[in-house]
């Protein structure tokens, strides 16, 4: 687990993900994921304006931020992970979309479980 978790910010560097990466999906998000060769993961994460006003784009950004912060421990390293909210993550509680996360990250090769 690093101290400090990586973010994606550029444009192009969420297109690579997009494009290049897989994905998976629940009710409350959707997770790309591709590896990056680098020793570490990086993390972004993308609320559409549809979501709502600004104060709840930024609470589901906060959320999701928290929930991969918790969730680190058991994931791989070297990859970089993109996770998108949709619509209904507004009645979602922290709770669930934690275990929410933490079956999206089970369903793929970034689950790291007891192996760390």
């Amino acid at each position: 687990m690093s101290s400090k978790i990586i973010k994606i910010k550029k444009s192009y560097e969420f297109k690579k993900v997009y494009s290049n990466g897989k994905s998976v999906a629940n009710q409350f998000v959707v997770m790309y994921y591709m590896e990056n060769n680098l020793g570490f993961n990086r993390v972004g994460y993308s609320v559409s304006k549809k979501i709502g006003k600004s104060v709840v784009r930024n609470r589901v950004r906060r959320l999701l931020h928290e929930s991969f912060r918790l969730l680190d421990i058991e994931i791989k390293t070297g990859f970089d992970i993109i996770f998108v909210a949709r619509g209904k993550i507004v009645e979602a509680d922290f709770h669930t979309l934690k275990n929410s996360m933490r079956k999206l990250i089970m369903k793929t090769p970034l689950y790291a479980g007891n192996e760390r």
